[in-house]
């Protein structure tokens, strides 16, 4: 599909929901970690895919390698999907640092665990390893959010990691400001 009309695709999903976004595209840059709060519902993984076609940005996210298996193999590669192997000798942060240097260009999104209770369960603080990934890569935290009550999304911010205590506590302030409450240890 041609870059306008995906483009087009994900304006129409955002206004056939009603969602508004915003994103001031200069927070981008050509290698980052993109995460996301809050994770409501099914329809936060749709907006966000859309908003990637509108800003025209490739991504990629970890996917347990198991589920590459016949023809949901193809469709993952095309959507981004990694295979990752917990099992390896090498864990998951050297993985992607290894794929963060050989490409010139790398967008890696990932949902912190945690970020949307089951069946009516307490939420547990999200989990760092997205901030690992990124302290390891030398790369930029880019905070895309999505608030149902008020159906606006989008990219609120970045951050460069430094201490994980000290930047968990940011990215809870930054997402406080958007009324998006984050929840960490």
């Amino acid at each position: 599909m041609k870059t306008n009309m995906r483009k087009v695709l994900g304006k129409s999903i955002f206004k056939a929901t009603g969602w508004e976004y915003n994103v001031d595209p200069t927070i981008l840059e050509k290698k980052q970690v993109i995460i996301g709060f809050e994770h409501t519902s099914n329809l936060d993984t749709i907006l966000s895919l859309a908003l990637f076609e509108i800003l025209e940005l490739k991504v990629h996210t970890l996917i347990k390698k198991e589920l590459f298996k016949g023809p949901l193999k193809p469709i993952l590669e095309k959507l981004g999907g990694i295979p990752v192997d917990r099992k390896s000798s090498k864990d998951i942060v050297t993985q992607m640092v290894e794929l963060f240097n050989q490409n010139e260009s790398f967008n890696l999104v990932i949902a912190p665990e945690a970020t949307r209770a089951k069946n009516g369960e307490e939420r547990k603080p999200i989990r760092s390893g997205f901030w690992h990934i990124a302290k390891a890569a030398n790369v930029p935290i880019i905070l895309m959010y999505a608030n149902a009550r008020t159906k606006q999304g989008g990219i609120l911010g970045k951050i460069y990691p430094t201490d994980l205590q000290t930047d968990l506590e940011k990215i809870k302030e930054l997402y406080a400001e958007f009324g998006i409450d984050v929840k960490i240890k």
